[in-house]
């Protein structure tokens, strides 16, 4: 996949868009940041529609979760 920076503009633009609207959010990542954001926690996420159907995932953090997730509470 070739590197276009019109895309990465654009990520850039929607991330601040959704931290505007979802501040809890960011605010939940900052705060677990230092406990829970390491190598090894298994993360869990829960998606409800507006029908009430559920989906969950979850997953174990690697090092790169780990740079990942802080890039984005950094930036």
């Amino acid at each position: 996949m070739a590197f276009n920076p019109l895309q990465l503009v654009k990520l850039k633009e929607r991330f601040g868009i959704f931290r505007k609207e979802h501040p809890k959010v960011l605010s939940f990542v900052k705060t677990m940041n230092g406990k829970a954001v390491k190598e090894g926690t298994v993360m869990e996420v829960k998606v409800t529609t507006p029908e009430g159907e559920s989906y969950v995932c979850n997953f174990k953090m690697t090092p790169e979760d780990v740079k990942t997730i802080r890039m984005f509470i950094h930036d």
